[in-house]
């Protein structure tokens, strides 16, 4: 039998073309919402945890305390999704502002309810240094402002020739007007040369013009010299609470007679090295006039200016000074603010210039202090 030829190889059978509006799910032959194959074969996708999304601004309530969504959370995704900067805080339900017209309304005291405790006997404090620049005069009329608006008597003896502590009160101290130096030269009564201070209640300031840049030298050959202060305050017919006596930067004759006549010495220091150099000299002479002339003289108090925060040397010396004087240092710590050194130039202390500055706030918690310290001392008037 002959063989037969080789059957040719069959084409393979064309694959149907889809429909243009066919789509996987609905193939034919296929039920309709079954995934192709190759669908079908691609693993599972896996479950993620529901976060659920901020809702768009204004959409809804404000909410402090957020609830958490349905599903498994981890910590790092409960930390952020529970982040919210709305929650209120004490900036928010205090703004600066309204904390500012708070503490300006504690510092002025319009009503003149509140009142800082009264000492049992009148306090003569004479605030001594003989470094310049380091507040003395700004620590004086800012303290004698606060205890006045709260219901003290103060005193304010300017016996600086510079007059400074005169000019910080707008008391007029020109040629001519009688001073301090009247006072001490000519023996006119301190009652006669007081001023009371426009604006504030209760305080009184004795002017220094001048004059009384010569009076070191005409001291030199007057009886009793260094002791001349001491008897025109005490000469004076009102009882005072405060009496506080602005030296110059010198020891001369002036400030021993504030030395004399005072019974208490508050030192400002500058929150810089210059300011610990001349200490140790000071606190000699303060022994000499104890020893000599006035054996009551105590250093009570120590007050911090100047004080700036971003200088690690300013921390340094504070450090040296409360560990050297302990208790006598105030807490109360006067920083560098702009307001203090502005308010001069306008008559005024920064308790009335700008009550709601960090520098008022400062002298207004080192006035407290102050009144406080005078009723563990003394009692209360």
């Amino acid at each position: 039998m002959p063989p037969q030829p080789p059957t040719p190889p069959q084409a393979p059978a064309p694959t149907p073309t889809r429909a243009p509006d066919q789509t996987p799910g609905n193939a034919p032959g296929r039920p309709p919402g079954q995934p192709p194959e190759s669908e079908s074969r691609r693993p599972a996708p896996r479950p993620q945890p529901a976060v659920g999304t901020a809702p768009a601004l204004g959409t809804a309530p404000r909410s402090d305390t957020p609830t958490p969504s349905s599903g498994t959370f981890t910590d790092e995704g409960a930390t952020d999704a529970y982040v919210s900067r709305e929650t209120p805080s004490r900036e928010e339900d205090d703004p600066p502002l309204a904390m500012e017209a708070m503490r300006a309304v504690q510092i002025l005291n319009p009503s003149g309810e509140v009142t800082m405790p009264r000492p049992a006997r009148p306090r003569i404090m004479c605030v001594a240094n003989q470094k310049g620049g380091v507040g003395k005069t700004t620590s004086t009329v800012n303290l004698a402002v606060a205890l006045a608006l709260h219901g003290n008597r103060v005193l304010v003896v300017d016996l600086d020739p510079q007059g400074n502590a005169s000019t910080g009160l707008n008391v007029p101290h020109h040629a001519g007007i009688p001073d301090v130096y009247d006072c001490l030269i000519d023996n006119v009564p301190l009652v006669e040369v007081a001023q009371a201070v426009e604006g504030i209640p209760n305080l009184w300031c004795v002017p220094a013009t001048i004059d009384l840049a010569g009076a070191e030298i005409e001291l030199v050959s007057v009886v009793a010299r260094e002791s001349r202060l001491s008897r025109a305050i005490t000469g004076h017919p009102e009882k005072f609470d405060y009496v506080f006596i602005d030296c110059p930067p010198s020891l001369g004759l002036l400030t021993v007679n504030a030395l004399v006549a005072a019974q208490e010495v508050l030192i400002p220091i500058q929150c810089e090295y210059y300011a610990l150099e001349g200490l140790n000299q000071l606190i000699n002479n303060i022994n000499l006039v104890r020893q000599h002339l006035n054996p009551t003289l105590d250093v009570s108090t120590i007050l911090l200016t100047m004080y700036d925060r971003r200088t690690r040397l300013a921390d340094a010396v504070e450090q040296d000074v409360r560990n050297h004087f302990g208790e006598k240092v105030l807490q109360a710590v006067i920083p560098r603010n702009v307001r203090v050194s502005e308010a001069p130039s306008y008559g005024q202390s920064v308790m009335t210039y700008d009550p709601g500055s960090r520098g008022a706030t400062s002298y207004f918690e080192a006035a407290q202090e102050i009144a406080e310290r005078g009723v563990k001392m003394g009692g209360v008037a």
